[in-house]
């Protein structure tokens, strides 16, 4: 999916309680614990650990800058990794804050930040299986569908 940035950006919207901050390395596990739960029930899939941290933070694109975490006290509620190429790798909110509006300001928060930086457009994947309804979530915020951001998982015999 693809959403232009010369669009006006909806405002961000924190719930209370809700706070943001960029990627430290010590917000690995955390994060990882994350991404293991979001994707537990299909729409996407995350190495173990060790493989995950490895590949996550030496990838060239990586940018602790446009990886966003929102935080309710000291509980990881939420997270938008993204790429340098204002590509959102992940999008993920935690059980507990779902439909409360921490994914809309997640993605408010993402679109400001790589337009502020000059990107023309934010970009993702959204896996055809996905359960969560993300993509009723990046339709609302302006992300329109392309045929190339779409990614089936081929099940092995």
């Amino acid at each position: 999916m693809r959403r232009p940035l010369d669009a006006a950006i909806p405002a961000l919207r924190l719930p209370d309680g809700i706070s943001l901050r960029t990627w430290r390395a010590s917000d690995a596990p955390a994060v990882h614990a994350l991404l293991v739960q979001a994707y537990a029930q299909g729409g996407g899939r995350v190495d173990d650990y060790a493989a995950w941290v490895r590949s996550f933070t030496t990838d060239l694109e990586h940018d602790p800058e446009c990886c966003f975490l929102a935080f309710h006290g000291e509980r990881l509620a939420g997270a938008a990794l993204c790429w340098s190429s204002a590509f959102i790798k992940d999008l993920c909110v935690a059980a507990p804050y779902r439909r409360q509006g921490l994914g809309s300001a997640l993605l408010s928060h993402t679109l400001q930040y790589f337009a502020a930086a000059g990107a023309r457009a934010v970009t993702l994947k959204v896996e055809a299986d996905n359960p969560s309804g993300a993509d009723r979530l990046y339709e609302r915020m302006g992300f329109e569908p392309q045929p190339e951001c779409w990614v089936t998982r081929l099940e092995s015999s």
